[in-house]
């Protein structure tokens, strides 16, 4: 067995940590962005991804592939579906050809929810201050980071 440094079980060593604890300040930052739209930060990522697809839409933008983009199962993923769908900012439809497909698109209004946090957004970046070259060496840090973990798993 390999002798570990002295510090290497303290909490602030920890990248797991720092990441858990960057992730839940950042939701906390959106939380008054997101409370003005109406929307819960999961439900903003499944925003973020069916306007990314109405700019480029997948071969079949489905709840799996959705999934597949956002990491979550489909059982996470029907409740915040059904949730924006109430709200009239997504639909959902059987697949003619497959019934256990469901197409997913936005309404006009989910389309016009994208306009709403453009000004948002920025302004949230504003007030905090940081440095968006920064933050872009960061992100692609942890797209690395992923990368890396995804492969050896």
């Amino acid at each position: 067995m390999t002798d570990l440094p002295a510090d290497a079980l303290k909490l602030d060593t920890q990248l797991c940590f720092k990441l858990y604890a960057a992730s839940r300040a950042v939701i906390r930052a959106y939380r008054p962005m997101l409370d003005e739209l109406g929307l819960t930060y999961p439900q903003y990522l499944v925003m973020l991804v069916l306007w990314e697809w109405q700019d480029q839409a997948p071969e079949q933008p489905t709840v799996k592939a959705l999934g597949e983009r956002l990491a979550l199962d489909s059982g996470t993923l029907t409740p915040l579906l059904k949730r924006l769908e109430q709200l009239q900012w997504v639909q959902r439809r059987r697949s003619a050809r497959d019934e256990r497909e469901v197409h997913l698109s936005l309404t006009p209004s989910g389309q016009a929810l994208r306009e709403q946090v453009g000004p948002l957004k920025a302004r949230l970046l504003c007030d905090s201050g940081v440095d968006l070259d920064r933050l872009g060496e960061l992100r692609d840090g942890l797209d690395q980071l992923l990368g890396l973990i995804k492969s050896a798993s």
